[in-house]
């Protein structure tokens, strides 16, 4: 079987190709590359923590859970815009 060498041509439009792939978006906060989808995923996930805390540790002492979901929402936005 023959085996081909690239021309240089070829191998200049190769590279471009490799790098057109990889945008050179923003970078976040999050150490995994991450869409919208998943940063809200993340939020759900982050929100429904929080509660079940806020419902075991801090509900008891008096305080409402829905200061538990002004946080949730707050870290979500945080969460989706710059994560």
């Amino acid at each position: 079987m023959e085996t081909r060498t690239p021309t240089p041509l070829a191998a200049a439009s190769l590279e471009e190709a490799e790098t057109s792939v990889v945008p050179e978006g923003r970078s976040g906060f999050l150490p995994i590359e991450t869409n919208w989808f998943d940063r809200l995923f993340i939020s759900v996930v982050l929100w429904v923590a929080l509660c079940l805390f806020w419902f075991r540790f801090i509900e008891p002492l008096g305080l409402s859970i829905w200061i538990a979901n002004a946080i949730g929402v707050a870290l979500a936005v945080i969460l989706i815009r710059k994560g």
